[in-house]
């Protein structure tokens, strides 16, 4: 399972990048190509997991899974959330600010050394003890406290906004089945840091499966269903996207 859980995350995640970039390509809304980079982080974090479960741990891999898992997956999935609810001069800010936080966690993990004798053997949950404290903490819990808090905070404040203005029904139910979705591998994330990393695969599969459901119900994300990259109209949905 420690195999076939993170190569089913690898193969949704990466669907979901080319069906929100498609819809992107049609609508050129911000939030969307944030979102299509988010789940596309979340696709190479998982094949990773899966590659070094299946064939074996080594230390670049590792590099990269850390980097992409720990800093990168939840904070530009909460950027997409920061464009969608905020002023856009105020998300340019945070997405600048961002970038740059980005380039540093870069140059901290490439850096690093890596305890070779702490790398995952064969099938393992890994972790990030093979890489020192001054990488894993403070700045991961920075980016993503506010990646996760961006989708869960900002979906909870949405709904309650939404529903009591009763306006766009439909954005009050994605954000709450978002909310969730980002709480699950938050929560199961940290189980996996606190040593319990039995279902931190699974927690990854059901995030990024119940955030998608949430962005289908979502007229902003998909105001039409078509097969990617093509005219070819599946269904239409009409309704104010808002945003």
């Amino acid at each position: 399972m420690n195999v076939v859980l993170p190569l089913s995350s690898t193969i949704i995640s990466l669907l979901f990048a080319i069906l929100v970039f498609d819809q992107f390509l049609s609508r050129r809304k911000p939030y969307q190509i944030v979102w299509t980079v988010g789940f596309i982080w979340f696709a190479a974090s998982a094949f990773t997991e899966f590659y070094g479960n299946s064939q074996g741990w080594n230390e670049t891999l590792y590099r990269y899974w850390y980097l992409i898992g720990a800093y990168f997956v939840a904070a530009y999935l909460g950027m997409g959330t920061t464009y969608l609810l905020t002023p856009r001069w105020f998300a340019h800010i945070i997405m600048a600010l961002l970038l740059v936080g980005s380039v540093y966690a870069a140059y901290l993990v490439v850096a690093a050394p890596v305890d070779i004798a702490q790398l995952p053997r064969v099938g393992e949950v890994v972790t990030g003890k093979a890489l020192p404290g001054y990488v894993r903490f403070p700045l991961p819990v920075v980016f993503n406290t506010f990646g996760a808090g961006a989708l869960i905070v900002g979906a909870i404040y949405s709904a309650i906004v939404f529903r009591r203005h009763r306006i766009l029904p439909h954005r009050v139910i994605s954000n709450m089945i978002i909310a969730v979705g980002a709480f699950i591998p938050s929560l199961t994330g940290l189980l996996n840091r606190l040593g319990q990393a039995d279902v931190f695969f699974l927690g990854e599969l059901l995030g990024v499966l119940v955030i998608f459901i949430g962005f289908l119900v979502s007229i902003e994300v998909f105001e039409e269903f078509k097969v990617p990259f093509t005219r070819v109209t599946l269904g239409h949905r009409r309704g104010q996207a808002g945003t």
